[in-house]
Formats: C-alpha cells, sequence, structure tokens
C-alpha cells in the first residue's frame, strides 16, 4: 500500500511563495494519478490541482490557475506544488491524495490515497 506524506508547508506573506512536495512510499506510485486539495477552518474540502500519471495534461482550479503548478517526478515518488503570488485566501491545510482512475479527479472521493496534510498559512 502506497503511503503519502506532505512538506513544505509554512507561513508565507501575501506574495510570496511556498513548494509543497508529496513523497509516497512503495513501488506503484506511476500507478496513480496525483491530486492536491486544501482545507480551510471551517469549510469543505477543495480540489486544486491534479496531474496524470505520466506528467501530462495538469489542470488546476480557476482560483489558483496561473498561481500554482503541480509536476510530479516518477522517479522519485513525488508530486509537487509550486505556489506563487500567494493570498491570504490560499491559507489552508493543503493535502495529497493518488487515484487509481483517470475520471473525475476534481472530486475528493475519487481518491484511494491521502496524506496527512500540511498547513500553509498565507499572511497579508
Amino acid at each position: 500500500q502506497v503511503q503519502l506524506v506532505e512538506s513544505g508547508g509554512g507561513l508565507v506573506q501575501a506574495g510570496g511563495s511556498l513548494r509543497l512536495s508529496c513523497a509516497a512510499s512503495g513501488r506503484t506510485f506511476s500507478y496513480y494519478s496525483m491530486g492536491w486539495f486544501r482545507q480551510a477552518p471551517g469549510k469543505e474540502r477543495e480540489f486544486v490541482a491534479y496531474i496524470y500519471r505520466r506528467g501530462d495534461a495538469p489542470y488546476y482550479a480557476d482560483s489558483v490557475k496561473g498561481r500554482f503548478t503541480i509536476s510530479r517526478d516518477n522517479a522519485k515518488n513525488t508530486v509537487y506544488l509550486q505556489m506563487n503570488s500567494l493570498k491570504p485566501d490560499d491559507t489552508a491545510v493543503y493535502y495529497c491524495a493518488g487515484s487509481s482512475t483517470s475520471d473525475g479527479l476534481t472530486a475528493p472521493h475519487m481518491y484511494d490515497l491521502w496524506g496527512q496534510g500540511t498547513q500553509v498559512t498565507v499572511s497579508s
């Protein structure tokens, strides 16, 4: 079973950048489409971005398009989320997730694997 561990969160000023990483254990990382979600206090978990197994066709939520970039390195069993031009509204716990499908990847219930989350706080 693949396990996911996020890192790279922290406190940053508005306009700053952070790079989140999600390291996967196990040999089947390349089998999974990977996504990033976030959840702010009192809000539902929200889709951020996903990327297919081979690293093609990344897709973003409108709220982060042009500011965030998802990528993956299957040789390192890692998926990344580069976050630029951060805003206070980006403050949330960020989760990486893995899906054995390639459909419906904006929906949390399509994912089989979840990390524990990493806190991102953007100050104004």
